[in-house]
């Protein structure tokens, strides 16, 4: 016998409010039960949670690229406002970058000779990898990218990842078809640099702001506003002299850094295998404790 609108109806709104009403506890339930499955056992929680991100890379990389067309458009017209100045702009940088070509090409030279005495062999043997980003974790807790390569497109564990500008991080996990980036404004970012003018050597950590700060610097180290910091090579992770980011705080609360590499619209990154055997390459934990 069928039951009744009215019975239906009944039945069901005792159900909805029940649902609603416990919704909350449910939901929080699943998360303490994820973290302690996480915490129980992390290499079966990793490997799930790679072979959750290769499922869902492939879609998310299909979703992206409207939206990446869509804000390419947006920024031309936005570009369009501003060509007069940005082109006399230009004429000045031109005209000092003809100044610093004649300065590069005489040290050069003289960088060729030295070479030449010191019987200097190159040791890095350099690969790229262009990726797509997408999906990204931003938050109070982490700041990481997805892209859309994998161990089958060459990606490795430990890899820089960099734009034109500077290092953005490295990858911190890597599964067949996808890969997980760690920024270095995250958290567990840690990467040894120094200050290019210098050569003061510190540990540039990430807070999970846009300005990064350095640790361990001494205390007579002169540090100013608007030096350049780079890589430092330290524990062979990195080769020295990668850019990372310009010092924009010196003071009471610490020395912040802001990167070079804008994580502002991120789509297409490049990872970088300088052949290095550092800490990175067994662990990349390692330098996150």
């Amino acid at each position: 016998m069928a039951l009744r609108p009215g019975a239906v109806t009944r039945i069901a709104l005792p159900l909805r409010s029940f649902a609603q009403r416990f919704a909350f506890v449910l939901l929080l339930g699943g998360a303490v039960a994820i973290m302690a499955v996480g915490k129980s056992d992390p290499e079966a929680f990793e490997k799930a949670r790679t072979a959750v991100t290769d499922t869902i890379a492939p879609l998310l990389d299909a979703a992206s690229r409207p939206v990446a067309t869509a804000a390419e458009v947006v920024e031309k017209v936005e570009s369009l406002a501003h060509l007069q100045r940005e082109n006399e702009r230009l004429r000045q940088e031109n005209a000092r970058l003809k100044q610093w070509q004649a300065a590069a090409l005489q040290l050069q030279s003289e960088n060729r000779q030295l070479r030449g005495l010191l019987a200097y062999d190159p040791k890095d043997s350099v690969t790229y990898v262009t990726a797509r980003v997408v999906g990204e974790r931003g938050g109070a807790f982490v700041r990481s990218v997805l892209i859309n390569e994998g161990a089958k497109g060459g990606v490795e564990k430990g890899q820089a990842a960099v734009l034109g500008d500077g290092l953005l991080g490295r990858v911190a996990s890597v599964g067949d078809n996808s890969a997980r980036v760690l920024l270095i404004t995250d958290l567990n970012s840690r990467i040894p640099v120094m200050v290019e003018e210098t050569r003061v050597r510190a540990v540039l950590a990430g807070d999970n702001s846009k300005s990064p700060r350095l640790l361990f610097v001494s205390a007579n180290s002169a540090l100013e506003v608007g030096q350049r910091v780079v890589t430092s090579g330290h524990g062979d992770v990195f080769p020295p002299g990668i850019p990372v980011g310009e010092v924009t705080e010196v003071g009471e609360h610490g020395v912040r850094v802001v990167p070079f590499a804008s994580e502002d619209r991120l789509e297409l990154i490049r990872l970088v295998d300088f052949g290095r055997d550092g800490i990175l390459a067994g662990d990349v934990s390692a330098t996150e404790e």
